[in-house]
C-alpha cells in the first residue's frame, strides 16, 4: 500500500509540474502579446511625431517628446538585457533627432525582442534584478511593458497638444 501511494504522490507531482509548464507558456504568450502591442504603439508614436515635435515640451519643467522616447529606449534596453542574461545599452539620451531616437527605440525594442523570444517554461522563472526590482526575467519584462505604457500615456498628450490623434486612437477609428 506504501508503495501504490508513493506512485500517486509522485504520478501526481510530474503532472502538476506539467500543467505548471503549460500555464507558464500561456502566460508568456500572453504577457508577450501585450509588449508587442505597445511595441507597435511607441514605433507609430515616434513616427507620427514631426521631427520639429521632438523638442516640444508642454511646460518647461517636464521632459521634451524626444527626451521621453530616449527615456523609453534606454530603459528599455537595460531591463530587457538584464532579463535576456546581458547587459546592453542603446545611450539614447544622447541623442536628440527624431531619426536617431527613432532609431535607438527600434534597437531597444530588438533587444527586447531577443528576451522575449527566449523565454520558456524552463526559464521563465529564473532569478533577475535590476536594482532595487528583483523578481524572475518574466517579471522584468512585464515591468518594462507596464513602464513604457506609462509613458506611452504621457507621450499621447503631447501628440494631443500638437494636434495629432495618438496611434492607440486612431486604430480604432477614434479623435
Amino acid at each position: 500500500m506504501k508503495h501504490f501511494s508513493l506512485a500517486i504522490i509522485v504520478g501526481a507531482l510530474f503532472g502538476t509540474s506539467g500543467l505548471h509548464a503549460q500555464i507558464a507558456i500561456a502566460h508568456i504568450g500572453e504577457s508577450k502579446q501585450m509588449y508587442t502591442s505597445i511595441k507597435g504603439n511607441l514605433m507609430a508614436m515616434a513616427d507620427k511625431m514631426p521631427g520639429e515635435g521632438y523638442s516640444f515640451r508642454p511646460t518647461a519643467d517636464i521632459r521634451s517628446f524626444g527626451q521621453i522616447v530616449a527615456h523609453v529606449a534606454d530603459v528599455q534596453a537595460r531591463f530587457c538585457s538584464t532579463a535576456g542574461g546581458m547587459q546592453k545599452s542603446v545611450s539614447a539620451g544622447s541623442k536628440t533627432s527624431q531619426a536617431d531616437l527613432v532609431v535607438a527605440l527600434k534597437s531597444s525594442f530588438e533587444i527586447c525582442d531577443a528576451s522575449w523570444d527566449s523565454l520558456n517554461d524552463s526559464n521563465v522563472n529564473e532569478p533577475a534584478s535590476l536594482g532595487p526590482l528583483k523578481g524572475s526575467e518574466l517579471m522584468l519584462l512585464e515591468f518594462n511593458t507596464t513602464h513604457s505604457n506609462e509613458e506611452y500615456g504621457y507621450m499621447s498628450v503631447y501628440l494631443r497638444l500638437k494636434g495629432i490623434v495618438p496611434p492607440s486612437s486612431a486604430a480604432r477609428g477614434g479623435h
